[in-house]
């Protein structure tokens, strides 16, 4: 886990159970951190049952064929297929966002990684996962020491900025 010790890398995981809108906390904050100046980068945790390239496409169709990895590029975009098979994410995350100020995994609670979740409803994941932050619009219990935030992308910046981010 060298990635994690030597600190080269600021990465944050937004956990929340589904439908608590972790995505929606997502599309607000990262705008709002690169109009601060900050790179920022996103990972998203899938079921394994998702499959993020189409059957039948040629991509596909390459990785079927044996390929180990296939790229997707156009004159806009960019995407890299391929089948990890148990590779950790935090050697992806190091190969290829280590550039990056800041990477936000969407998930990924069950990581060691800095963990910020956004609660709704239920009983909060904080106290059973370790966190450093709740973001919500409603009252909350959580364990001392951590903090509760507004569900508002820029207290959630300032958080990040103050805890996370180099000065």
């Amino acid at each position: 886990m060298g990635v994690l010790e030597d600190n080269s890398m600021n990465v944050v995981a937004v956990i929340g159970h589904s439908g608590s809108g972790k995505t929606a906390l997502l599309r607000r904050l990262i705008p709002v951190l690169v109009a601060r100046g900050w790179r920022v980068g996103t990972a998203k945790h899938v079921a394994p049952d998702v499959e993020p390239d189409h059957p039948g496409k040629d991509t596909h169709l390459h990785r079927e064929a044996g390929a180990e990895r296939v790229l997707l590029y156009s004159d806009l975009h960019g995407a890299l297929f391929w089948d990890h098979r148990g590779t950790p994410v935090e050697e992806y995350l190091q190969r290829y966002m280590s550039d990056l100020d800041l990477v936000l995994l969407e998930g990924f609670k069950a990581s060691a990684y800095p963990k910020v979740e956004v609660y709704r409803a239920g009983e909060p994941l904080a106290g059973r996962i370790p966190v450093l932050a709740v973001v919500s619009d409603r009252p909350v219990r959580v364990p001392d020491g951590v903090e509760v935030l507004p569900l508002d992308p820029e207290a959630v910046a300032d958080f990040l900025e103050a805890e996370i981010l180099p000065p």
